[in-house]
């Protein structure tokens, strides 16, 4: 007995019509790529948003952060002189080199001064106090208060950079015009000697930033000036 052998002409186009496919298919798929795009555009709106706003934060924020772990992420610490003991500050003469400490300065856009260090380097040993200057101008037209951060690189010498005296985290007003000498007096720790993982570290840079105190109002104390 023979099979009979079917092909595609016995299957009649009436009972398998082809058709389009489904307009809506399509209308789906471009309304979710839509509402994708929508989402993607408001996370990044989202993200900007709170990139601001915790800019304006920073300073507190760091401020509180900071002098509650002096030392970390490059941030040294500054030291009540009343409680330094004094072989703390006699200079390491036996220790075959100095080390450049480097100045920098910055400040935020929002805030009309100019600001920069008045020496770019200077050397010392450890163990050697030091003094040295920042200039900061009010180049607008009214009074503005200015708060500064700071920190040290490389991060890991941080711990060993000590300020005695310096302008940082205290609001610092300036009239409209007026020009100032904020100084920093500091030292590096004699421990710098003994830790291996400055064997290698020649160069210390202390970076300070600027920025305008009114946004950060609510909570950092306002100048009484």
């Amino acid at each position: 007995m023979s099979i009979p052998r079917v092909t595609p002409s016995h299957f009649s186009r009436s009972l398998f019509p082809l058709r389009p496919l489904p307009s809506r298919l399509y209308a789906s798929t471009t309304s979710q790529q839509s509402l994708n795009n929508k989402s993607g555009g408001m996370y990044t709106l989202a993200i900007l948003v709170t990139m601001v706003g915790l800019s304006y934060a920073a300073v507190p924020l760091y401020r509180i952060f900071c002098a509650a772990v002096p030392g970390l992420n490059g941030t040294p610490g500054t030291i009540d002189a009343s409680r330094i003991e004094p072989d703390r500050l006699i200079p390491a003469t036996d220790f075959g080199r100095r080390i450049r400490i480097t100045f920098a300065s910055n400040t935020s856009d929002a805030l009309q001064w100019t600001f920069r260090p008045e020496l770019r380097e200077i050397r010392v040993l450890p163990g050697e106090t030091a003094l040295t200057f920042y200039k900061a101008k009010n180049k607008s037209d009214e009074d503005i208060v200015g708060i500064a951060t700071y920190n040290v690189m490389p991060q890991r010498a941080a711990k060993y950079f000590n300020k005695i005296q310096c302008f940082c985290f205290e609001e610092q007003k300036l009239r409209a015009g007026e020009e100032v000498d904020m100084p920093v007096f500091f030292y590096i720790d004699p421990d710098f000697i003994e830790d291996p993982y400055m064997k290698d570290v020649n160069t210390v840079t202390l970076s300070y930033t600027f920025f305008n105190a009114r946004y950060a109002k609510n909570l950092v104390p306002q100048s009484s000036a």
